[in-house]
């Protein structure tokens, strides 16, 4: 099957040139060379420019190329294969201009296409030094002594990205001194605008991965902003924030894609050379184990993220779920797969100057901030438990947007456009994913009835559904639950979490089985290959019983090593050769 965000990915893959050669602006010696200087990639950064990917942060309808957003995703995940300080660092210019495309009005929004497209760099700003995640404390504050004309804005935000190198800022500004939800605005405000001396820029931060990216502060000493930078409604900040963090989060999993892609070939190529006891690591059981399971982790987080991204425009109204489980599940899985490998690659994993030029304890270390930013873990926990009333009524009568899901499953389906106005702070009606489980169970077990292959995938998808059942009983005893909430509720949202993932893995595989089962990822689907590790890896997870099915776990390592001698991508979707460089570790010449 041709899928065309793969293959917008590949272009980009091969415009960018082969990163074993030193030469190449954009290779893993300079990202290394920038990353002992911790200097920003400005010149690789430029590189992007140069090809137009600017172009893909900005929707179609304010001047740009973004009308799919599992194409932003997979154009994000190729730039996070190479290096995660270059994917964040640039790709921040999306999440600032994000409320604008949210909320904003039509000129702010042709506006800022056309700076974005013109190079400028974008920033969100919400974060301040004493209150972290908690936005609603947040103290930087406008005045304006007669009700009208400019505001004055005042106060400082911390650890914002490209907060210096930003040109435009999308502001998180206290409009009502009280403050409460109705009390903070989203400015977006033009540093070009803004008088000498009203504003400074406070120093970068040094950190412990994305050592380059610009991480700093700014302060606003009654900084004059004109009522026109209002986005949205004043008073409705917050709001605006929170819908276009389920778009920003969501697409936060390009970067977990990329860090997993880059740390699994490492460790695949490290295992495939190094020998011990007289043969290959690669053979011996336990460096087998670790890397098949690592591999069906990579594939199960890349089900979840491709089905995500398209919901975006098949099920907006439930992005408060979607986003939520994203953000969560493939930031904490990825950072336990790249503790995972560490076990193959022994010391290696923690060394500069040994292996693969320490190119995987710098993606390992990048990637730890991935789980941070766009809310932490347990914000995107709680988002869920915030939200288990509705989802319990949801499961409880059947409701919620299924056919969404569908859509969102099937990847022949073209794509409708995003109504960002359809963006919600609540899934009203549950959740469509989980209304949808046991069409997806029934049709898996029809398949079966014809296929014994599929025998196993089957009895482990009914498991997952009666697992489903309970974990809705259980949410049920603990639905409004406020304030102080107890570790145990934290639990139950996590194996929510997982539950969602593995109806999603079941709806993707009954969905798209038939037309993706050709080409060189044709195996992964063929028999349920990627499904069966995938359930089985979910169950484990959950602290249930796996379904012992060594082969499925032997078949899939098979199959990645054989991508990395193709120089393919390890991917569920066929990938033409985007580079002879992908996959090898070695250096050469520019293919």
């Amino acid at each position: 099957m041709e899928h065309p965000p793969y293959r917008l990915a590949e272009e980009l893959d091969r415009f960018l040139g082969d990163p074993r050669d030193p030469t190449e602006t954009f290779s893993y010696a300079r990202c290394a060379e920038l990353d002992e200087k911790e200097e920003f990639p400005a010149d690789i950064c430029r590189r992007l420019e140069e090809w137009g990917l600017a172009g893909y942060y900005v929707p179609e309808q304010h001047g740009g190329r973004l009308h799919d957003y599992e194409q932003l995703l997979q154009l994000s995940r190729t730039v996070a294969r190479r290096d995660l300080t270059v994917a964040i660092g640039h790709g921040k210019t999306y999440l600032g201009g994000v409320c604008v495309w949210v909320d904003g009005s039509a000129e702010q929004a042709e506006r800022l296409g056309k700076d974005i497209r013109g190079g400028h760099a974008v920033s969100l700003a919400l974060t301040e030094r004493a209150h972290g995640s908690d936005l609603l404390a947040g103290q930087v504050g406008v005045t304006c002594a007669d009700g009208a004309g400019d505001w004055l804005v005042g106060g400082e935000k911390w650890l914002i990205n490209n907060a210096t190198r930003g040109t435009l800022l999308s502001l998180l500004t206290r409009t009502d001194p009280e403050g409460g939800p109705r009390g903070f605005s989203v400015l977006l405000v033009d540093k070009r605008t803004l008088p000498e001396g009203s504003y400074r820029h406070l120093p970068k931060v040094r950190t412990h991965g994305i050592r380059g990216a610009d991480i700093s502060g700014i302060t606003f000493d009654a900084a004059p902003v004109g009522r026109d930078a209002l986005v949205g409604r004043e008073g409705g900040g917050v709001e605006t924030v929170l819908k276009a963090l389920q778009l920003t989060r969501t697409m936060c999993a390009s970067l977990s894609l990329g860090a997993a892609d880059h740390g699994l070939g490492l460790t695949v190529d490290f295992a495939e050379q190094r020998e011990l006891y007289g043969r290959r690591l690669v053979e011996l059981p336990q460096a087998r184990h670790v890397l098949a399971t690592a591999a069906a982790d990579v594939l199960l987080h890349e089900a979840v993220a491709v089905v995500a991204s398209r919901a975006v425009h098949t099920q907006t109204a439930e992005m408060s779920v979607t986003a939520a489980v994203t953000k969560y599940l493939l930031p904490s899985g990825t950072e336990q797969v790249l503790g995972d490998l560490t076990r193959v690659l022994g010391a290696r994993a923690f060394l500069k100057d040994v292996h693969a030029d320490g190119r995987f304890q710098k993606v390992e270390r990048d990637h730890r901030i991935v789980g941070l930013f766009d809310g932490n873990t347990l914000v995107n926990l709680n988002s869920l438990i915030n939200q288990f009333r509705s989802l319990v009524r949801g499961h409880r009568r059947g409701t919620g947007d299924a056919a969404g899901a569908a859509a969102a499953y099937d990847l022949t389906t073209p794509l409708p456009p995003l109504e960002p106005a359809k963006l919600s702070l609540v899934a009203r009606r549950g959740s469509g994913v989980q209304a949808g489980l046991k069409d997806s169970v029934d049709a898996l077990s029809r398949r079966a009835a014809k296929s014994p292959a599929l025998a196993g995938a089957a009895a482990a998808a009914r498991r997952l559904m009666d697992i489903t059942d309970r974990l809705h009983t259980e949410m049920e005893t603990q639905q409004g639950v406020v304030g102080d909430v107890p570790p145990e509720v934290f639990d139950t949202a996590r194996r929510y979490a997982l539950c969602y993932a593995g109806a999603v893995c079941l709806g993707l595989w009954t969905h798209s089985a038939d037309a993706a089962g050709t080409g060189s990822a044709g195996a992964l689907w063929q028999d349920a290959l990627w499904l069966r590790t995938a359930l089985d890896r979910i169950l484990v997870r959950l602290g249930e019983p796996g379904t012992d099915d060594p082969r499925a776990y032997e078949d899939l390592l098979d199959h990645l090593r054989a991508t990395r001698t193709r120089g393919e991508v390890f991917s569920l979707l066929p990938q033409r050769q985007p580079g002879h460089w992908t996959g090898t570790t070695g250096t050469t010449g520019k293919s």
